[in-house]
């Protein structure tokens, strides 16, 4: 944060040295971007690739497929896109489709053993793995004609950022694009109008969305579609009532935390929610937020970029961004997550696919997409004084925290989860009928959980 500046969550400033330590010690972990400007120093962007141990043209001539959901990172990446065929030679084909269309039809191209697209945004890791989509990348790593380790430097990698794509194994599937926490976005005037202060805990944020709400305005917004695609701000509220989504192989969300922690859910939506909310995905939960048909929001942390940018939002000046809440007497544990480009292991350019993974996440491409606001797994983007005028200080300490808070090991429990898709949709069936009054929590949780062991089960 700026100094002088104070947290909405009650902090005092933070100074730039406090902000970076907070990336490095903490093992941070980690749901439309304005065109980049070219550099004007254009022979400095080319040192810094030049500086690798790399034959960048060894593919030229060469054409790989891109494909991705609609999303800060396939936004910052796509202007670049031009500067990678010039360094190396290959042609890059896009194919970029909003979020839960892209995911369905990645999944039946996957099974049908395509070899298009050579690189895709991928979420559902263990269903990857398990099924054979995804080409193994160590021995991409520790090959010396296609990595340059010293110049990649993984130690400027969040820590998560290293550990969140191993496998049990040992081996590596993806590469993470992006670092996300679900995070609280507040409009401060609305706040301040009933003279109230940023909720930290769940029974405080119910009375604030209840007292702030109008005819013209909900209260707050949250994903609620009945689709595993809109589980993130759910599976926070889940985690930081105690529980897990995945224990022991089994579906945990009956369990006495989980249902209170979706009883709140639903309590929320249900008194101060927007009207149809029971059908909302993030986009919907945004674009109220945007337009000021909302008065609280929680997604995302990669929200910030539209939120504080003016052209988008006409609540930039007055958003506020703040630490996910928490139960009385135990701390907030949002979902965190990293998005991840990973190679088809039928692609029959897995070499020249490799590479471009290479230069889309390291130093100097991660700078450049940071200077948009892209939450990048870099701490030196980061920690980049155009990161955080992009992003938004205030925001990207919020985003810090969150990310901070976040317990890894269980959301990879259910990110890495073979199976994790259908118990994401049997998860959020069950939030849906809590929000839409269909169902009470308790049996509508029981109900889901006792479908997604079944499916365990097989």
């Amino acid at each position: 944060m700026a100094p002088g500046e104070k947290s909405p969550h009650g902090r005092g400033p933070a100074n730039r040295r406090g902000f970076v330590k907070g990336l490095g010690a903490a093992g941070v972990a980690l749901p439309a971007l304005a065109m980049l400007p070219r550099w004007g120093v254009a022979e400095d962007v080319a040192a810094s690739y030049a500086n690798a141990a790399i034959n960048w043209k060894q593919f030229a001539g060469e054409t790989i497929t891109l494909a991705g959901a609609i999303h800060p990172w396939s936004n910052a990446i796509t202007p670049l896109l031009w500067d990678f065929t010039k360094l190396t030679g290959i042609s890059v084909v896009t194919d970029f489709r909003l979020e839960t269309a892209y995911l369905g039809a990645l999944a039946i191209q996957l099974n049908r053993g395509g070899s298009t697209p050579d690189v895709f945004m991928f979420t559902a890791y263990g269903q990857g793995i398990s099924a054979g989509w995804l080409e193994p990348l160590n021995a991409y790593y520790s090959d010396k004609s296609l990595t340059d380790l010293g110049w990649y430097d993984e130690a400027d990698l969040l820590e998560t950022a290293r550990t969140f794509p191993v496998w049990r194994n040992g081996e590596r599937y993806g590469c993470p694009i992006t670092s996300e926490a679900v995070t609280l976005f507040i409009n401060g005037d609305a706040l301040a109008a009933k003279n109230l202060s940023v909720p930290r805990t769940f029974d405080e944020l119910l009375a604030a969305a209840n007292a702030i709400k109008t005819s013209e305005m909900s209260g707050i917004a949250m994903r609620a579609q009945a689709g595993g695609n809109s589980s993130p701000p759910a599976m926070s509220f889940v985690f930081s009532y105690g529980g897990d989504m995945v224990k022991d192989n089994k579906a945990a969300f009956a369990s006495p935390e989980a249902i209170a922690a979706i009883e709140m859910y639903g309590q929320l939506l249900r008194q101060a929610g927007s009207r149809g909310v029971s059908g909302y995905e993030w986009y919907h939960v945004l674009d109220d937020f945007l337009q000021r048909k909302t008065a609280i929001a929680i997604d995302s942390s990669n929200f910030a970029t539209d939120i504080s940018n003016p052209a988008k939002s006409v609540v930039a000046r007055q958003a506020l961004f703040a630490a996910f809440p928490h139960v009385a007497g135990r701390p907030s544990v949002p979902f965190m997550s990293h998005w991840q480009a990973c190679i088809n292991s039928r692609s029959r350019h897995k070499r020249a696919a490799f590479l471009f993974l290479l230069w889309a996440t390291s130093k100097p491409t991660s700078l450049r997409t940071a200077a948009a606001g892209l939450a990048t797994t870099r701490v030196s983007a980061w920690s980049g004084e155009d990161f955080k005028k992009a992003f938004g200080a205030q925001a990207a300490e919020a985003a810090l925290t969150n990310l901070q808070n976040a317990d890894v090991d269980r959301a990879k429990a259910i990110l890495f989860h073979s199976l994790s898709r259908p118990i994401l949709d049997a998860f959020m069936i069950g939030v849906n009928e809590v929000v839409s009054g269909a169902r009470p929590a308790k049996i509508a949780m029981t109900n889901a959980a006792e479908k997604a062991n079944a499916t365990i089960r097989g």
